[in-house]
């Protein structure tokens, strides 16, 4: 069933629409997944800053009080510098407890000023105690010590401290299990999005295959009729010609306007991993040992599910942009200019494997060319593009088990011109022969980089410039790839005279 022009129309906006609305949810869920990271991470940070500052204050009184007793002790007063060390920096301290509870808690406010009374009270009594051992009042000094106000200030200050940390445990705490549950969501998210996208290119790839596929049969209809109705082919032929152009131009379009939203989609992960480091930065800078089992989630989340999420955002659409890039590459090439000149096989196929000998040696592949090449009348950029993508492709798959060897063979064969490279590779199953030459299809085990364009690349070429592409290949043996060529190339009066 042949595909009209208006129903290609429809579906290729239909799906256009689709994918543009998935990358636009994508990109919505990106957003806000990153500003609530965002401010989950501040919020985790002040949080964590208070326990921090919490602590260091108990420690900091601590210290003078310890400072104070050894020099009641002992009379040094070298004791008395960490004392002097952690009076200096309680003001600080209790500045900073300030300044992350300001406009955020009330209750947390009026703690930090009972810790300020408290404080100077403590700092006050051991003042006293130091001045009187300084006039040699030791006695004296002992005295206030044993009256227990100065413990009693202690147990408030721990009091208080305990019932600021508290709070703030808690609502550390919630916004852990926020964040655990923003993972889950965003991975939800990657697969359901990445999933569809795929769809979406799938179904665009799907409709210009077989449109494509619905021109060649109309154009062999053609050329059935061409003894007798010569003057309804040549019409016939300019409408092929024209529905031709309208499919590239499809093409072109699914593939420029995916690519937009694509790229919001690449610059949201990035902000979304931006905030995920700051929160891994907070994470890291707490010892993992007092871990509760919150926090324990917290840093699994940071390390493990979120980077899982936003490698599989990254992989979908690393995928998506090269099975566009192969669209738009097949669609410009068919509206390319053909130029033909005068071209010296030779002389072309000894830089195309010069462009390679130093990876080729490297894997221990020799390469050679049998005898001179006969030189033809085509377009060189094309010619280029076709053999080293073969030659790119033999020295992909040679076998690691024996030496490999490539050699290009050329002979004149009436008015057309046969050229054979020959590489003694994996080979290629026999079902797979014509496979290989599809868009996205590959053969054997995919242990090496591609998406299944090159060798589609390389025939679309071939047929552009009148020829014909075909492998013989045996597996464990090799391959044998053969380009069969009009020795000028000839371009008809509908060849377009521009490049797209």
């Amino acid at each position: 069933m042949h595909i009209s022009n208006t129903t290609v129309t429809r579906r290729t906006m239909l799906m256009l629409l689709a994918g543009a609305l998935a990358l636009l949810g994508i990109v919505t869920m990106s957003g806000w997944l990153a500003e609530s990271t965002r401010q989950y991470s501040q919020a985790v940070g002040r949080m964590t800053a208070i326990r921090v500052a919490a602590g260091t204050l108990l420690s900091q009184l601590q210290d003078a009080e310890i400072g104070q007793r050894g020099y009641l002790l002992t009379g040094d007063r070298q004791y008395l510098k960490p004392y002097e060390a952690a009076t200096t920096a309680v003001d600080d301290t209790i500045a900073r407890l300030h300044g992350f509870a300001e406009g955020e808690d009330a209750v947390a406010s009026d703690i930090l000023d009972r810790l300020a009374v408290l404080a100077t009270a403590k700092r006050t009594e051991l003042a006293e105690t130091i001045a009187l051992m300084e006039t040699g009042r030791r006695d004296e000094a002992l005295a206030v010590v044993r009256t227990g106000r100065g413990m009693r200030l202690m147990d408030e200050a721990r009091q208080a401290l305990a019932d600021l940390i508290t709070p703030a445990d808690a609502q550390l705490a919630a916004q852990l299990a926020a964040m655990n549950g923003q993972a889950r969501m965003s991975r939800w998210v990657a697969a359901l999005g990445g999933l569809f996208i795929l769809l979406v290119v799938g179904g665009a790839v799907w409709i210009v295959l077989r449109y494509t596929r619905d021109l060649v049969q109309a154009q062999h209809a053609i050329q059935a009729l061409n003894d007798s109705l010569e003057q309804r082919v040549a019409e016939r032929t300019v409408e092929l010609q024209r529905a031709n152009d309208e499919i590239q131009r499809f093409a072109y379009i699914v593939s420029h306007d995916l690519r937009a939203p694509l790229v919001n989609v690449m610059g949201f992960t990035s902000e979304f991993d931006s905030g995920l480091a700051s929160v891994r930065a907070h994470l890291d800078r707490q010892p993992p040992d007092g871990d509760d089992a919150a926090a324990a989630e917290a840093r699994r989340a940071a390390t493990e599910d979120m980077p899982e999420a936003i490698d599989f955002i990254r992989a979908s659409t690393s995928k998506m942009d090269r099975l566009i890039n192969a669209i738009l590459a097949l669609s410009r090439q068919g509206r390319r200019t053909l130029v033909p000149e005068a071209v010296s096989m030779q002389s072309l196929l000894e830089n195309a494997l010069a462009s390679v000998r130093h990876q080729a040696g490297e894997l221990g592949c020799a390469m050679d060319i049998a005898g001179p090449l006969p030189s033809l009348v085509s377009d060189r950029l094309a010619l280029e593009q076709v053999f080293g993508n073969l030659i790119d492709n033999a020295v992909k798959y040679l076998d690691p088990a024996r030496p490999g060897r490539i050699t290009i063979r050329g002979r004149a064969e009436g008015n057309r011109l046969l050229f054979e490279v020959v590489d003694n590779g994996r080979g290629i199953m026999p079902q797979d022969h014509q496979r290989i030459f599809e868009l996205f299809r590959r053969s054997g085990a995919q242990d090496r980089p591609g998406e299944g364009i090159g060798l589609a690349y390389v025939r679309t070429l071939v047929r552009r410039l009148q020829g014909d592409v075909t492998v013989d290949s045996v597996p464990g043996q090799g391959s044998v790839f053969r380009i069969s060529l009009p020795k000028t190339l000839t371009l008809s009066p509908e060849t377009p005279a521009h490049e797209a």
